[in-house]
């Protein structure tokens, strides 16, 4: 056999291997979901798992895989965003809070204003920055990302390494805060706000590099915070913290139609579900903190006072200086209070 001989029949069988192998390849479309929370972490609990396991029942998935990747193996929190613009993450968990600059007012539902539990706060963001919303055409869809699932956390408390029994005694102290609202509120009690990302928190706060923290009584434990913690407050709110779980709006187009519309379903449904659950929990998780031996002392009267004179500041000021920048901040706080009020 000569060698153009030899030629064809190499190309031939290449050929015709590269075409029994196409439709193998188009099984092995990869859907990457990925966060910064520790495995075992109650959000991923609630909502990964479950939108995963339902997208893979749907008939419209074949072909698909979905792969999870928790604890940061994919990035920092603070990157997500961005790694979902770019493609090398399909669904992730981007806090408005961490990416303030590309989402400055998505942080509104973060400010100290007058809400309990999670769900109330969770569903007025919601109808926010789900697609159409105000935030979605002010800042998810810009973004090229679109809204999958969010929640709002019940409101922060400010836990401490060292004692303390009034605001007063906090002045000074180093706490770690997440996202512009509860900064601006540290600096107004005259504590010294220290920004960076949740899984950053345990290592600096066993350190000393922080005297304590702005958190949730859902978050102390998974991150082992309430082993170097002393005294916490109870019942006040501190400000709160958003998690939205967006999908790439190049790679929502790409999906078929019946997993788009199962995946935004599903979304809101856990949306509405999960904050139920974390209002639920909580009860639990500060009996939890109470026994790992933080003391949980409610403020004094003439302090909550303080506080809330604060945090009414904290929220003009925040709407006022993005109205500055041309963000429209006062519309975005005026439209999250209504929705608050069930407007």
């Amino acid at each position: 056999m000569n060698r153009s001989r030899i030629s064809l029949v190499a190309a031939a069988a290449a050929a015709a291997l590269f075409a029994a192998a196409g439709p193998a390849a188009a099984q092995a479309t990869k859907i990457k979901i990925a966060d910064s929370f520790p495995v075992g972490h109650y959000l991923p609990k609630y909502f990964t798992t479950p939108m995963m396991e339902r997208l893979k029942a749907n008939p419209a998935a074949k072909g698909f895989e979905f792969e999870y990747y928790p604890a940061e193996q994919m990035g920092k929190a603070k990157d997500f965003l961005s790694l979902t613009q770019s493609g090398l993450i399909d669904i992730a968990y981007v806090a408005p809070g961490f990416v303030s600059d590309k989402m400055p007012t998505s942080v509104v539902s973060e400010l100290p204003l007058a809400f309990q539990g999670s769900c109330q706060a969770t569903l007025a963001y919601f109808n926010l920055a789900k697609p159409g919303g105000l935030l979605d055409k002010k800042e998810f869809a810009p973004n090229g990302v679109r809204l999958v699932f969010t929640i709002v956390l019940p409101p922060y408390q400010v836990i401490t390494r060292k004692p303390f029994a009034s605001l007063k005694e906090i002045e000074g102290m180093k706490i770690r805060a997440s996202g512009s609202a509860k900064e601006l509120l540290l600096k107004k009690l005259k504590a010294v706000p220290v920004l960076m990302p949740t899984p950053e928190v345990y290592e600096s706060l066993s350190r000393g590099t922080i005297d304590g923290v702005l958190f949730p009584f859902n978050s102390l434990a998974p991150y082992e915070i309430d082993k170097l913690s002393k005294t916490g407050t109870i019942g006040s709110n501190f400000g709160s913290f958003v998690a939205n779980w967006v999908i790439s709006e190049k790679r929502f187009q790409s999906l078929p139609a019946p997993l788009q519309k199962d995946l935004m379903a599903m979304g809101e449904e856990l949306t509405k579900s999960v904050c139920k659950q974390v209002e639920r929990d909580e009860a639990g998780d500060i009996e939890k903190t109470k026994t790992a031996g933080v003391k949980l002392t409610p403020l004094a009267k003439a302090d909550q006072a303080a506080l809330e004179a604060a945090a009414a500041e904290v929220a003009t000021e925040w709407a006022q200086n993005l109205d500055r920048r041309g963000k429209g901040g006062t519309e975005v706080l005026n439209a999250f209070k209504a929705g608050l009020a069930g407007k």
